[in-house]
């Protein structure tokens, strides 16, 4: 087992406290649901631990390993963004491997969710396609953790559900942190081993009564 073991994180923007002390820790074989409204800082907290952005203050270890550039990162952490970021005149088969070990790039393939995709370029593709193979691109990567920003924004319900299902099966290998703003609509209780509700509270009442229930 691996441990992802961010702390000590805060950040402010214009002397506004986004995030105060943060401490967040993510097992390999375990999926994290990280709960919060817009603005509470969810984004901002996977992008630190990401290193795409830099905390004010900030401690990230992956088993013994200190995160403190992106090399460091390579082949540990890998982090989905919600902006687009696939290069748009590349066919999707040629971007698998990019980012899959031939094994996982063998599975990804097969995948029927993605191969009406495959000869297809990144420009060609609709919004929720394009964030689909993205999606998937991270999810069978080459990382022992997994940071999930808004997976599931412009996908239908149906390729939501199948969606939920590869994290889950990724996750026996993998530490998967996943955020979505629309939790309410999109996460069941099942979906993740353990909340974290970013700034260190609670969204509202329901969220509250499903951790009461642990």
């Amino acid at each position: 087992m691996s441990r992802l073991h961010a702390d000590s994180i805060t950040k402010s923007f214009n002397e506004q406290k986004v995030l105060g002390d943060v401490c967040l820790i993510c097992d390999t074989g375990s999926v994290t649901g990280l709960l919060g409204r817009n603005g509470t800082g969810k984004s901002t907290l996977m992008k630190i631990i990401s290193g795409t952005v830099k905390g004010d203050s900030q401690f990230i270890r992956v088993d013994d390993k200190v995160m403190i550039s992106q090399p460091d990162r390579r082949g540990n952490l890998s982090y989905l963004p919600q902006h687009s970021f696939l290069p748009r005149e590349v066919k999707v088969k040629n971007l698998i491997p990019l980012f899959c070990l031939p094994e996982s790039a063998v599975q990804l393939s097969g995948l029927s969710l993605i191969q009406p995709f495959l000869h297809e370029t990144v420009r060609s593709l609709s919004g929720g396609e394009k964030r689909l193979v993205e999606v998937l691109l991270i999810l069978y990567g080459d990382s022992k953790f997994i940071l999930l920003d808004e997976p599931f924004s412009g996908l239908s319900p149906k390729t939501t559900e199948v969606i939920k299902g590869l994290i889950r099966e990724q996750s026996r290998q993998k530490g998967i942190i996943i955020s979505d703003h629309r939790f309410r609509d999109v996460l069941d209780e099942q979906d993740f081993d353990q909340p974290f509700f970013a700034a260190g509270k609670a969204p509202d009442r329901f969220v509250k009564e499903r951790l009461n229930q642990r």
